[in-house]
């Protein structure tokens, strides 16, 4: 996740008004043919049997080309990646200059590729009551524009306590407030996934997560980690191998430069295998834990925005496979 330019879906989208009932109807009224703005014909992975775990695009990797969700889409499918998660904000956009979120959601079917989480932010573990009924409000949102395209999950990070002064959490309030965020996903059909962000004044570290899954007492608890805010938070990283094979549905990946956990930022994220993240320990703990699901590489590098954005996302795909291949010996 974003540290610097995450901004609130509220603010994103402009014109988004979360009190309006009637808006993400409205917002499906006007049909755009996908034929018409979408390309075809992606590259099909040759996805090896020994291979353990599968590859999701996180749009944040192609974030500052400013492509459209359907350009997104078809960039994903023609890299070979099996799944995308993209943005909220990117999701309002397609729909409020009228593209058609069931037609996208057949398209996204018809590449072969699943939406296995999107990235949104909404406070829903704040302590004001109001704050928090609000965040809940943007959850809802946010899971029904999900689900539209066929959404699994949405990430769930401590947005609204991350800054510097923010007060203390309380884990064991937060832990009832994620079973609230879940129980909402029960009804939306979308799991919300806990995530830490290392820089954050709160949650930042992988056994806060685990307490809250724990906690939460809800049996689809889960955790959206990510090598980046493993190595910003402090967390060790075979802290994985305390946990179980449910605990994790998708993971981010990236690596990072040597650089000290205080002065890395997002835009020193690189592809995996070009920093000294420990990526290959990492994922044998995954795999030794019984984890099958999905790596998604998540980037903001502003050197790789001014590439061309179907080179970045094989260049990332490869770099990430090879990483893998390599960790096996395969």
């Amino acid at each position: 996740m974003l540290e610097t330019t995450a901004t609130n879906p509220q603010n994103a989208a402009g014109s988004l008004v979360l009190d309006a009932p009637s808006l993400e109807e409205s917002l499906l009224e006007e049909r755009v043919s996908p034929e018409t703005m979408l390309l075809s014909l992606p590259d099909v992975l040759e996805h090896s049997d020994a291979e353990p775990f599968r590859y999701c695009l996180n749009t944040s990797t192609l974030r500052g080309h400013h492509l459209s969700l359907s350009e997104l889409v078809d960039v994903a499918a023609a890299a070979g990646y099996e799944a995308i998660e993209p943005w909220i904000d990117e999701i309002e956009k397609f729909a409020a200059e009228g593209g058609d979120l069931r037609d996208l959601a057949a398209r996204i079917r018809d590449l072969g590729l699943t939406v296995e989480s999107g990235i949104g932010f909404f406070e829903w573990i704040v302590d004001d009551p109001a704050r928090r009924l609000s965040g809940i409000q943007g959850a809802r949102h946010s899971m029904g524009l999900l689900a539209r395209i066929g959404g699994k999950r949405i990430a769930a990070p401590p947005w609204g306590i991350h800054e510097a002064g923010s007060p203390s959490l309380n884990l064991m309030a937060a832990a009832e407030r994620y079973r609230d965020l879940l129980e909402l996903g029960d009804e939306m059909g979308v799991i919300p996934q806990v995530e830490f962000w290392g820089f954050s004044a709160n949650l930042s570290r992988l056994s806060e997560a685990a307490l809250l899954t724990v906690d939460s007492g809800h049996s689809d608890a889960c955790i959206l980690a990510d090598v980046y805010h493993l190595r910003k938070g402090g967390s060790p990283v075979n802290g994985i191998g305390a946990l179980g094979p449910e605990v994790f549905k998708v993971f981010h990946v990236n690596d990072f430069p040597d650089l000290p956990a205080e002065s890395l930022t997002d835009a020193d994220r690189v592809y995996p295998g070009d920093g000294v993240a420990p990526l290959r320990p990492l994922l044998r703990d995954l795999r030794d834990i019984g984890f099958t699901g999905y790596l998604s590489l998540e980037l903001f590098n502003p050197e790789y925005y001014q590439q061309d954005p179907l080179s970045v996302a094989r260049t990332g795909l490869e770099k990430l496979r090879g990483v893998v291949k390599d960790a096996f010996e395969l």
